[in-house]
């Protein structure tokens, strides 16, 4: 019987549709490590009808935009509200290997009152992702006063 989660996947599956998602495929292995799990060509056999990839220890899946279906990326939309959120071992090292392969760096990475060392880049599809490496876990109380500090212009953290 199978089962309703399937193994390797998680309650919430990330699903992204990127104009040209076979080189977004590439694009993530060479920026992120991802590892390709499966690639099903669509019906001109060019196109990415459904693709899968592994970042860390989560799955990823990717398709080509099919207007005619509703199946529009952040380039043809003119932007995403969405942004990934992908924690990693070293922050500045990741950054840096996904704006040496094509990523637009947003938001330089700094340490954050809430305890992450964190930065933001746009990959070439026009996805949104935040990077992150968890440097100390901060109480609420104290996140606040940090949070206060940090946009009082108190110096701390982002």
């Amino acid at each position: 019987m199978a089962k309703p989660i399937p193994d390797g996947y998680t309650s919430i599956t990330t699903h992204l549709i990127a104009k040209g998602a076979g080189q977004a495929i590439d694009f993530y292995k060479k920026a992120f490590g991802a590892e390709e799990l499966m690639r099903v060509p669509g019906p001109d056999g060019k196109s990415v009808m459904h693709g899968e990839i592994k970042i860390g220890n989560s799955i990823l899946m990717i398709a080509d935009e099919f207007p005619d279906y509703g199946c529009v990326g952040p380039k043809t939309l003119g932007g995403s509200p969405v942004t990934i959120h992908l924690y990693v071992n070293d922050v500045d090292a990741s950054y840096k290997r996904a704006v040496d392969a094509g990523a637009t760096p947003t938001m330089p990475v700094t340490d954050m009152f809430w305890g992450d060392r964190y930065g933001k880049v746009t990959d070439p599809f026009g996805h949104h992702w935040s990077i992150a490496t968890h440097k100390e876990d901060v109480a609420p109380e104290e996140c606040a006063k940090r949070m206060a500090a940090a946009f009082s212009g108190g110096g701390c953290g982002g």
